[in-house]
């Protein structure tokens, strides 16, 4: 396990999963399709994709006093993360996300945030000691955006290099955005942050360069299946993705941002780690579910020897 702690600030959700054969439209009943509940939200997402990978991870969120809390605790403690910063929320419900998976891989979501919503500023600064021993801070949208910013705040006050995840997408200001050592959009995000068509790979080396001239001081747009492309302080270069057999894409963005953290505060350099990331998030798709399909570092160094070879 890295001896470099991880934190992660976000979201905790319960997946409740139909795997159809295709995404409904508007209007349209499908029947016949597979049920599964699964622990999820993006920023549990990254805590135990990191934690699975070797971190020694510590995770801020808040969960209702409800079954899906208890679960979620119960799952974290399992991938032995610390809870400590975990808040129980007296009113607020644990939050929860409607998931259909079509054959094809491709999913279609919608979240209900409850106890989500309201992790606040002061709830950070309970945990301020947690960013204060951080090597790396990992933050998604999923939580109010003032919040994000503290989190920012503390994490460059304490010297920890901060992975922004800007999904879901939003505008961010450019105040928040100097602060960040990695943002990590996939296209649609990068496209919302600049205003640039992302349909190839010199769209989004124009992406990445316009993210960098806003303050960023590293980039990788991630690229689904193709890959992922990294650019910044220590030059640029793309990561061609594994040839595997998707099952369900919901998480592996989630997987290539905990992992990379992983890789990041153990070292490696940013095409290292984009690497190491990128073979983790190709394992994920492979299986049914946000936390259930995160691999573990044996599975992880296995594919990318596998790549170098």
């Amino acid at each position: 396990m890295t001896k470099h702690p991880i934190l992660v600030v976000g979201s905790s959700n319960t997946d409740m999963i139909i795997k159809v054969q295709h995404i409904p439209k508007p209007g349209e009943t499908i029947l016949g399709g597979e049920f599964a509940s699964a622990a999820g939200g993006k920023g549990a997402n990254q805590a135990v994709g990191a934690a699975r990978a070797g971190g020694a991870v510590t995770f801020i969120a808040r969960v209702g006093q409800d079954m899906f809390g208890d679960k979620a605790i119960a799952g974290f403690v399992a991938d032995r993360i610390n809870v400590k910063h975990v808040v129980r929320d007296r009113t607020s419900p644990s939050g929860v996300a409607l998931i259909f998976v079509a054959e094809n891989g491709e999913n279609s979501i919608a979240v209900a945030s409850g106890a989500n919503a309201c992790l606040t500023p002061a709830d950070l600064k309970k945990a301020k000691s947690a960013f204060n021993s951080a090597s790396v801070v990992v933050l998604q949208l999923e939580t109010p955006l003032k919040t994000v910013e503290a989190a920012v705040k503390l994490a460059a006050n304490a010297g920890a290099r901060v992975i922004l995840n800007p999904a879901p997408a939003r505008p961010l200001s450019d105040a928040l955005l100097r602060r960040v050592y990695l943002l990590t959009p996939n296209e649609t995000e990068a496209e919302l942050l600049t205003g640039l068509r992302v349909q190839n790979d010199a769209a989004a080396g124009k992406a990445a360069d316009a993210l960098l001239a806003r303050g960023v001081r590293n980039v990788i747009i991630t690229l689904g299946a193709r890959g992922a492309l990294v650019a910044g302080e220590q030059g640029r270069g793309f990561v061609p993705g594994h040839k595997v057999k998707a099952v369900d894409t919901t998480a592996a963005g989630d997987v290539f941002n905990g992992t990379l953290a992983v890789a990041l505060a153990e070292g490696k350099s940013l095409l290292d780690a984009a690497r190491f990331a990128t073979a983790a998030a190709a394992i994920s798709v492979t299986r049914l579910g946000a936390q259930t399909s995160a691999p573990t570092r044996k599975e992880i160094d296995r594919l990318a020897a596998k790549a170098r070879d």
